[in-house]
């Protein structure tokens, strides 16, 4: 088992009676039963319901403020428990009308709230569609509990409809499976439950391992749920919600390690996606370059270095670097982990909230000595030199990159002389009319985006773009690089303008930039039922008719062109504005420079905007 990676814990079903907890060290599976169900007074008719309500209540109290429903007929009584709780004030429920698109929605929900939400789906494929999300959940370190409703023991492995294997199914996506049997007539054990439920929230949040997802698979059988009367069913005081035991925790376990500049400067500091503001601090105080990706939440500050690809690739610069402080999960360069392969560099990670530690050296030296730790704190001072090492880094940051696209010269337009300002009008309309290319959409993007919005980027090659060219600024960007899919980016995006929109920055816009690829991938996320809230979100689908990223790939150079086409770019042609407001949004087409700055400054509640690439 790689460094600060723990033991998964998984359970299976057994028999109905049996309770015991998982051997991870020997990986042997195991069950919990159901929490008791105590004889005594009747509650709604329907032990699924009562049951259901305990359950979701519970969760309430342990932090878990949001339930995303998928419907189903299994699922029912965790359906309707789940907004009668909210209707008495106790949660947030969210419908979302496929299991995958859910998923993704509750990761958006923890990703900005940094809590667990619960997603809620009925028996057979529907969990199994939870599975993207799940992955992405599990190694990007994201909180998910999954609440999937099953039959009960008797209806197991006799070919009932709509019954499979569901406890265990992600594997070790999840460290945690609870097994609860389907509950009886009689009154819920309320202490049990509060157990069950603290226990889900508490793993989930990485009290005991890494952050990331558990299920529990709930049985039920008929009546499968009862009506619950207003007067029934009692809220969740705020006085009575544990927000901090469910608050996302990581690097248990693992030491502080204190760091000084060091003699002569060598060092860097990367950050990787989800690494946080402490990289460009610990950059600061140890007089080192910042390596910053454009996800990473520390793409700002004066050791910012954007072109650090080229510069590692240059032997005075990047040849010259002996220690590495990574922070975060780098994924966008090949860079980046050539260098911390090589064997005269000493690299030290901050153990990130993912499944797997990140330690690239081992895939060429498997004794790499790579050491990890929970934080770093710097003592001593930098000096002039330090300073120097850092300043040619960021000068020949600045010199790669260049001025970019110069636009017309301000001083013409103040000029005297009629000749100079009918020059500056001429470059200006010639500048407006210019074709949109993945460069100036970034960073339009990235231009409009400020601290109160969230900017979400899919898996496409405009990230790459973006991390290459975006400059610094102290923004909340996100995307899934768990896994780098393309699936759920815009079903994450809504999650995060829901949970967003929550908050002290309930003014901002999510903003979503996508290629044509990703954009298809997520259709379902634009479907949203009649009943439910809508969200502020601009979702921008650079279209270059295909994916422009395997045009890249070293066997491009020697495969016929029309066999990377079809099996690889696969070129498509979708009418994105049909599409899209026929699934009620609204739609806008950039071609244009000016056409871009106009429509990304649009108010619209949900929109849309086309850019077709030129290159």
């Amino acid at each position: 088992m790689p460094p600060g990676h723990p033991a998964p814990e998984r359970t299976r079903t057994t028999q109905p009676s049996e309770t015991s907890k998982t051997d991870s060290a020997s990986g042997t599976n195991a069950t919990t039963a159901a929490p008791p169900i105590a004889d005594g007074s009747a509650g709604s008719g329907s032990p699924a319901t009562d049951f259901a309500l305990a359950l979701l209540q519970e969760l309430a109290r342990a932090g878990v403020t949001d339930v995303v429903v998928s419907p189903g007929s299994r699922s029912q009584a965790l359906a309707l428990a789940a907004v009668a709780l909210e209707r008495a004030g106790g949660v947030t429920v969210h419908v979302r009308l496929d299991e995958r698109t859910a998923g993704f929605f509750a990761l958006g929900l923890a990703v900005e709230s940094g809590r667990p939400a619960a997603v809620v789906t009925t028996s057979g494929t529907a969990v199994a569609n939870l599975h993207p999300a799940v992955l992405e959940a599990h190694h990007s370190g994201v909180p998910m509990i999954v609440l999937s409703a099953d039959r009960p023991t008797e209806l197991r492995g006799i070919g009932s409809n709509q019954t499979t294997v569901q406890p265990g199914l992600f594997g070790p996506a999840v460290s945690f499976v609870r097994d609860v049997q389907a509950p009886t007539a009689g009154s819920v054990d309320v202490d049990a439950v509060r157990s069950l439920a603290r226990e889900a929230v508490a793993v989930a949040a990485g009290h005991t391992g890494q952050p990331g997802p558990v299920q529990l698979d709930v049985a039920f059988r008929e009546p499968l749920s009862a009506g619950l009367r207003a007067e029934d069913v009692d809220g969740v005081p705020d006085d009575e919600v544990d927000l901090e035991h469910a608050q996302r925790r990581v690097h248990a376990g693992l030491p502080v390690v204190e760091l000084t500049p060091d003699d002569e400067p060598a060092t860097v500091v990367i950050a990787g996606h989800d690494a946080g503001p402490d990289a460009e601090r610990i950059a600061w105080e140890l007089g080192a370059p910042l390596l910053a990706e454009v996800s990473s939440g520390a793409r700002f500050g004066r050791n910012l270095v954007v072109a650090y690809r080229d510069l590692l690739r240059d032997a005075e610069l990047g040849g010259a670097v002996r220690r590495a402080v990574v922070l975060g999960h780098p994924t966008l360069s090949r860079e980046v982990p050539a260098l911390l392969q090589r064997p005269d560099v000493e690299t030290i990670v901050v153990r990130g909230a993912g499944a797997d530690p990140y330690d690239p050296a081992r895939a060429s030296r498997p004794d790499a000595a790579t050491t990890f730790v929970s934080d770093v704190r710097v003592t001593g001072r930098t000096t002039p030199a330090h300073r120097a090492w850092v300043g040619r880094w960021v000068t020949t940051s600045r010199a790669v990159l260049g001025d970019g696209d110069a636009g017309p010269d301000l001083d013409a337009k103040r000029s005297g002389d009629r000749a100079e300002r009918n020059r500056f009008l001429r470059d200006e309309v010639a500048l407006r009319r210019r074709a949109v290319d993945r460069t100036m959409l970034v960073e339009a993007v990235w231009g409009v985006t400020w601290p109160h919005d969230r900017l979400v980027l899919g898996a496409s090659q405009l990230i790459r773009v973006a991390d290459a060219h975006v400059a610094g600024k102290k923004l909340r960007v996100h995307a899934n690089r768990g896994l780098a899919g393309i699936d759920g980016t815009v079903s994450t995006a809504l999650g995060i303008a829901a949970a967003l929109e929550r908050t002290a920055d309930s003014v901002g816009t999510t903003r979503v930039l996508v290629g044509d690829l990703t954009f298809l991938h997520d259709l379902g996320a634009f479907v949203t039922g009649t009943e439910e809230r809508t969200h502020r979100v601009q979702v921008v689908v650079g279209n270059d008719a295909g994916g422009a990223i395997f045009r890249g790939l070293e066997v491009a150079r020697t495969t016929p062109d029309e066999d990377m086409r079809r099996m690889m770019t696969t070129p498509q042609h979708v009418d994105v504005e049909r599409v899209v407001t026929g699934l009620g949004w609204e739609y806008r087409r950039a071609t244009t420079w000016g056409d871009l700055e106009a429509v990304l400054t649009d108010p619209a509640q949900r929109l849309v905007v086309e850019v077709p690439l030129t290159d």
